[in-house]
């Protein structure tokens, strides 16, 4: 009979899973339409916010937009007045000193000729612009640019760099005059309007994307820069707002102003929050309500089956449990205050209770009982067999024959091997496994304290790994190193004086495989070679000599073959079989002791 498998760790097929999930279907419609309405509401005030701060935005701006064209306009009317100065380089050093002692905002301007090198500017050193990528692009490009020096040559700080080249009176180009402008100078114009308690945060930057200015630190604008788009891409001719995760991962929302169409870009950011309709609280209640209502109709559900039925379930399916894993103490399981339907359960389950446990009571008295009877019969089997081994030496006595002598000693040796193996299934526990190292290791010590003499003397080694085996594989396994230690010690010799060696290894090749060696060492013969007797029988027409026949049945009972290796000094056999699994042993133990008690627990009733 196959028990259905059971399903202990599927949260699905829970009582208050089940009851909590039919009342979430039921009020999950009136929770969305909750949900949507408050979504909307939320969506319309976003849309509010971001047209709230496109206004902000521009007029936050304003003030930072008039001083970078007001720069400009000094780089572009400079470029101008400039140029008739150059040859004269301390007059023109001077006209740039007093042009800075009056506009205070700016950190350095410089005549910038072609080679790059500056001799004349506001600070009265020279500076080589040859290297530098902006002054590169300056001369290429020709028109006045804007760019960002993150270390400026005189502020040492972040500066924006508004250059404008220099013509001569036939046109020709002959420089450009650059205007540092520090971006701690940019944060706060004083016409801009900007308040320093409103959480709006703003940017300007160019058509590539490369950051101007900021009402933060340069390298602290995380807060500024959305993070899912970058800002060559939010270039345009119009006003564009949008809501979107920053950089630094808060929800936040942006608007991008042209303050100069392809040139210069204004973005700014607040927090949804930022916007009176969202703020606070208010802003994640429409949501948050509805939703807090529907999990809490849910956990009072689940707290009310759990404490009317699953508690009183779970106190009884424990006790089942541990009844089915072997646990013959049944346990707590008072369910007074369960309805009535748990109620007559839990009294069904302890009248079962009770008929399983006096029903196992008596199958394991009989079980022991059968287990006691056949430990007697492999102790009377085990003796009957050293009696005829005894009777078959006392016959050996009498008898003057060589040959007669020879043949009754290996059989009995033979015998000795099976009153072994019954002795090793007298003592194993449970009768459904055997130990190989201990039965094989018994046997080979029994066969060589009687094959040793003081004419002969053996040196034996052996290595048995720790293979449980089902008494199907380890009858047959005990015969076959029975008889192939027997024919090794017969046919064993060592080089001049030295005793014979004789190994015997058991080996677990794999999880489900074992292999055996049995060999020794030879002068003339090997370890299974045929006798006299087989050279007879060989010639004859028959196919070796008892030994190998024996070893060869045994070998096919493990369902496999003998492999034999002969050298000049060695012979070795090797078996390598497959395992059968234990379960097939105790199947089949439990199979018979089931028909043996099957009889008897039926009979009285």
């Amino acid at each position: 009979m196959t028990e259905a498998p059971v399903r202990r760790g599927v949260v699905t097929d829970r009582l208050g899973y089940r009851v909590a999930f039919l009342l979430a279907v039921v009020l999950l419609p009136l929770t969305l339409i909750s949900v949507f309405k408050s979504l909307a509401v939320r969506e319309e005030s976003l849309a509010r916010s971001e047209a709230a701060l496109t206004g902000e935005t521009m007029r936050a701006a304003s003030g930072e937009l008039r001083l970078i064209q007001q720069t400009r306009g000094v780089a572009t009317a400079l470029s101008k007045a400039v140029w008739p100065l150059v040859s004269d380089n301390a007059e023109c050093t001077d006209l740039l000193k007093r042009l800075i002692e009056e506009e205070t905002q700016y950190s350095l301007i410089a005549y910038v000729p072609e080679n790059g090198i500056s001799t004349c500017n506001s600070a009265g050193r020279t500076f080589d612009f040859a290297e530098d990528p902006l002054f590169s692009r300056a001369a290429r490009e020709q028109e006045t640019s804007f760019a960002v020096k993150a270390v400026g040559l005189v502020s040492g700080a972040s500066v924006l760099v508004i250059s404008h080249p220099v013509f001569d009176e036939e046109g020709t180009y002959r420089g450009l005059v650059s205007i540092s402008l520090p971006h701690a100078g940019l944060r706060f114009a004083e016409d801009s309007g900007t308040d320093p308690h409103q959480p709006l945060t703003m940017i300007t930057y160019d058509s590539s994307g490369t950051v101007l200015t900021a009402s933060r630190q340069i390298d602290d604008i995380g807060l500024a820069i959305p993070r899912d788009r970058a800002l060559a891409a939010l270039v345009g001719d119009k006003a564009l707002s949008f809501s979107a995760p920053s950089a630094a991962g808060q929800l936040r929302v942006f608007s991008v102003v042209p303050l100069v169409p392809d040139e210069l870009y204004a973005l700014g950011s607040w927090p949804p929050e930022g916007a009176r309709a969202t703020s606070g609280l208010f802003g994640s209640a429409p949501v948050l309500f509805p939703v807090l209502m529907w999990v809490a109709s849910l956990v009072v559900a689940w707290l009310a089956v759990e404490r009317l039925v699953i508690r009183h379930i779970r106190k009884l399916s424990r006790s089942l449990h541990s009844f089915a894993s072997g646990n013959r103490m049944v346990g707590d399981i008072d369910v007074k205050s369960a309805p009535a339907e748990i109620r007559d359960m839990a009294e069904a389950y302890e009248r079962m209770t009770e008929t399983i446990l006096h029903d196992e009571a008596e199958l394991e008295d009989m079980v022991h009982q059968k287990e006691v009877l056949l430990r007697e019969v492999h102790h009377r089997v085990k003796n009957n067999l050293q009696l005829i081994a005894s009777i078959m030496n006392m016959q050996m006595r009498r008898t003057h024959s060589t040959e007669a002598k020879s043949i009754m000693k290996g059989l009995q040796d033979r015998v000795m091997s099976l009153a072994t193996i019954h002795r090793e299934l007298y003592q194993t526990a449970g009768l459904s496994d055997i130990h190989s190292d201990e039965l094989l290791a018994t046997i080979v010590r029994q066969i060589t304290n009687l094959a040793d003499r003081p004419d002969r003397k053996f040196a034996v080694h052996t290595d048995f790994a720790d293979i449980r085996m089902t008494p199907d594989q380890a009858v047959p396994l005990a015969l076959l190193v029975a008889e192939a230690v027997t024919n090794a010690l017969k046919y064993a010799n060592g080089a001049g004086a030295a005793p014979a060696e004789l190994w015997v290894t058991l080996t677990r090749s794999s999880e489900t495989r074992a292999e055996l060696k049995v060999g020794n060492s030879l002068s003339a013969r090997c370890a299974d070679a045929p006798s006299a007797e087989a050279d007879e029988a060989a010639g004859k027409g028959q196919t070796g000599g008892l030994g190998t026949q024996l070893v060869a049945a045994f070998a096919m009972q493990l369902g496999t073959n003998v492999e034999r290796r002969e050298t000049d000094d060695v012979y070795e056999l090797t078996v390598g079989f497959e395992l059968r699994p234990l379960a097939e042993g105790e199947e089949r133990e439990m199979s018979a002791k089931t028909d043996q008690a099957e009889p008897e627990v039926i009979g009285p009733r």
